[in-house]
C-alpha cells in the first residue's frame, strides 16, 4: 500500500502527554483517538507501539511548535526528538505539521462549542488538538495531489 493511501496516525507532543488521533487518506478525515500520558515525563513507548501495531499506521503526523518568526522556541527540539525516536523506532515516514494554536482551538471547540467540563477538557484537548494537525496535514495533502 503506497502511503498516499493509509492510514494515518497524528500527534501533538507534550512533556506531560501526547495526544494521538488516526486518519485516513482516501477519506481526508481524521478523529480524536486518545491522550497518552507520559511516564515520568518521559514519552510512553509501550503505548504508542500498542496504537502502531492496531492501527498499521503508512506514515506519522506530529504537530511541530515554531515561533511566529519560524524560528524554535523552548519545546521544538524535544518535539523535533520525538519525530526522530518515532522514524527510528517504527520505520516509518514521519511528516511535520505546524501546530500553532491547535491546543488553543481544541480547547475552545471542546468548552465553548461543545461544553465540555474542565476535568474532561484536560483529559481530552491533546487528541483534538493531535486531530486538528492530522485534519490540516491531509487537507494539505490532499490540496498538494489536486494540483
Amino acid at each position: 500500500m503506497s502511503e498516499r493511501q493509509g492510514t494515518y496516525l497524528g500527534f501533538d507532543y507534550g512533556v506531560k502527554k501526547i495526544g494521538v488521533a488516526v486518519g485516513d487518506a482516501s477519506t481526508a478525515m481524521a478523529h480524536a483517538l486518545e491522550t497518552v500520558p507520559a511516564l515520568r515525563q518521559a514519552t510512553n513507548w509501550p503505548a504508542i507501539e500498542s496504537l502502531i501495531q492496531t492501527w498499521k499506521p503508512v506514515a506519522l503526523v506530529v504537530g511541530l511548535s515554531i515561533d511566529h518568526d519560524g524560528s524554535d522556541n523552548p519545546v521544538t527540539p524535544r518535539m523535533r526528538k520525538f519525530c526522530r525516536q518515532l522514524e527510528g523506532r517504527f520505520r516509518l515516514p514521519v511528516h511535520t505539521m505546524d501546530e500553532i494554536l491547535t491546543t488553543y482551538e481544541a480547547k475552545q471547540m471542546l468548552f465553548e462549542e461543545a461544553g465540555v467540563s474542565a476535568d474532561t477538557l484536560w483529559a481530552v484537548q491533546d487528541q483534538v488538538a493531535a486531530q486538528l494537525i492530522l485534519q490540516t496535514w491531509l487537507n494539505h495533502t490532499q490540496q498538494k495531489d489536486q494540483l
